[in-house]
């Protein structure tokens, strides 16, 4: 595959010029990868997808919706075709394409391409990264309790941000999970770390017999409190504030959540958040874990390579694989670990594991 000689032999050979170049393609996707985000970054930022969505139009009327010049216009449409993003209807108009769709019916992707910028910054330098050699990151900043000595303290300025977006992403995490495991047949469930209440919002429209309580740190669990009064969950769902690492979690649930906790963090502290868990959780008690998982059939790229590098610039975590997760919640004292199968692996994955009866 190295050689050079069988590279132009292989690409030249009727039978093997199939798949040289399908291999070249994906070499240069990789080569191109960036310009690609930065693209579909930009189609975001214009809103150009919600222009197309209320009816297909013309590069002159994109133009004049986008502000930008007609030329710079042609160049972004002819790029997004090329990624699918759009589509050109005929001659004279351009719709949406097959990518840009989907995007519209997930309002969380667009918002995660937004903060991504963040991410394109930190990693202008990857090496240095690699090497520890830049300290300081946009992404440590953003998610102010990975760095926070006392993330208690922390005011809800400095946490508006990162709940918000985290709220924007959860409906499609909770979907995932919600259909792939029967949370209605437990009593009282425990999300911990449960951000502004997104997750045990689409538990109390499924389950409306469970009963709820919610953890996470005090300013964000204020935001919730007002999230869910507004929902009108007031009356089922208890609010809790508290420190996943330093205060004990409420007793008395049947099933704990972490809901795209524990790979934000590292080892010994995912050991102890999940050893919290544990302690809150009766004999028969069961472990709700949900997040993407490095090894999984056809995103391994997603699990490795995104979430490797942006945890890395994030400056706490790692992507594991089950058996990575199933060790972390047996020496917990979890028993059984079982991982149940998701319709959209890529986005999450579900483990549980049950408290010895």
């Amino acid at each position: 595959m190295s050689d050079g000689r069988f590279q132009r032999w292989s690409a030249s050979f009727p039978l093997t010029r199939p798949f040289a170049r399908h291999s070249a393609g994906r070499l240069f996707d990789l080569c191109a990868g960036f310009v690609y985000s930065q693209v579909l970054y930009a189609c975001v930022e214009l809103k150009l997808f919600d222009h197309l969505a209320r009816a297909p139009m013309t590069l002159g009327e994109l133009s004049t919706a986008l502000q930008l010049p007609l030329e710079s216009t042609r160049r972004l449409i002819d790029a997004a075709t090329a990624l699918h993003l759009t589509a050109r209807i005929d001659d004279e108009r351009i719709g949406l394409g097959e990518h840009g769709a989907a995007l519209l019916g997930n309002p969380g992707v667009a918002k995660m391409i937004e903060h991504h910028a963040m991410l394109y910054r930190d990693l202008t330098d990857p090496v240095g990264l690699l090497r520890g050699e830049k300290t300081s990151t946009e992404l440590g900043r953003f998610w102010a309790y990975a760095r926070s000595a006392q993330p208690s303290l922390l005011t809800e300025d400095q946490v508006a941000e990162y709940s918000d977006l985290m709220a924007a992403s959860q409906s499609m995490i909770a979907n995932e999970v919600l259909s792939a495991y029967p949370i209605h047949r437990h009593r009282r469930l425990l999300d911990a770390g449960g951000g502004q209440g997104a997750f045990i919002a689409a538990v109390a429209q499924r389950a409306p017999d469970l009963e709820l309580v919610l953890f996470d740190l005090p300013p964000v669990a204020r935001r919730a409190q007002r999230q869910l009064d507004q929902l009108g969950l007031s009356e089922r769902v208890q609010v809790v504030g508290g420190d996943l690492f330093k205060d004990s979690l409420p007793e008395g649930c049947d099933i704990v959540s972490l809901v795209r906790i524990v790979h934000d963090h590292n080892d010994d502290e995912a050991h102890t958040i999940l050893s919290s868990a544990r302690r809150a959780l009766p004999r028969g008690g069961t472990l709700l874990l949900a997040e993407p998982m490095s090894g999984t059939r056809g995103a391994e790229a997603m699990g490795d390579a995104y979430f490797g590098f942006y945890l890395m610039a994030m400056g706490s975590g790692r992507p594991r694989t089950t058996a990575d997760l199933a060790r972390l919640v047996e020496a917990a004292g979890f028993e059984q670990p079982r991982v149940i199968a998701t319709n959209q692996p890529l986005l999450t994955r579900v483990m549980t594991a049950r408290v010895s009866s």
